[in-house]
């Protein structure tokens, strides 16, 4: 039986931990606590980089999510997540590519914003209050132009890619309710906004979404490292 190493804290887990789900793929779980166990020669020797998801299908071992989704999906083709046609595919990947690479990468700047502790405290000392936004920073513009962006993607479209769930709507939905929580909002934006709707009603993304405790410890774990981080950089 496949193994799934992650957390579930972790947003790019729940990328593949979804789609298991949504194929209805058999697995076990394996939960790394993210506080030391990943640094731990026996997960070290499954993932050099330290990091989850890990997949293991028999003898393989597959790291990276997008490379395991791309994996299950060649494997367990019954539920199918990604469209035959060219100009779909090429949707799918260029959805993919974007959410990792510009939208999910201005998750910790949205958290930093939403910080209203006092440094160096501890991840359960550090208060969890997330204002409202506007898109008017520097940040939350350049988020306005992803959601417009990926607005004009899915036009009259159900899912991204067409008319049935895709890996893209996958990628894509572990990273919006993230941010919704962080005060991002996309009302103006009618196609994402319904099609939110249809994604997070889906029992997967129930089965898999944080509940408030969860989210709070996801938002101190992403704050504490983007604090470690810029007392690094500060002693060198």
């Amino acid at each position: 039986m496949l193994t799934l190493y992650y957390h579930p804290l972790s947003p790019i887990s729940r990328r593949v931990w979804i789609a298991l789900l949504e194929k209805a793929i058999p697995f076990e779980p394996v939960v790394v606590n993210l506080t030391g166990e990943q640094l731990k020669p026996e997960f070290l020797a499954l993932n050099p980089f330290h990091h989850v998801p890990v997949v293991v299908d028999g003898s393989l071992r597959i790291l990276e999510s997008l490379a395991i989704l791309d994996y299950l999906e060649a494997r367990y083709p019954a539920t199918a997540l990604m469209p035959q046609n060219p100009a779909a595919i090429a949707q799918v990947r260029m959805v993919q590519m974007v959410t990792v690479n510009e939208l999910t990468t201005k998750l910790p700047a949205l958290v930093l914003a939403s910080d209203t502790s006092t440094p160096d405290k501890s991840p359960d000392e550090i208060p969890d209050k997330t204002p409202d936004k506007t898109l008017n920073d520097p940040v939350s513009q350049q988020v306005s132009t992803i959601l417009s962006f990926l607005n004009e993607q899915l036009g009259e479209l159900a899912f991204f890619g067409g008319e049935g769930l895709s890996l893209a709507d996958i990628t894509v939905g572990t990273a919006l309710p993230l941010m919704q929580r962080l005060g991002v909002k996309w009302l103006e934006y009618a196609a994402i906004a319904a099609w939110f709707e249809r994604v997070v009603s889906r029992s997967s993304w129930q089965q898999t979404e944080l509940n408030d405790v969860a989210f709070a410890t996801w938002k101190r774990w992403v704050l504490l490292m983007i604090k470690q981080r810029q007392r690094q950089m500060a002693r060198t």
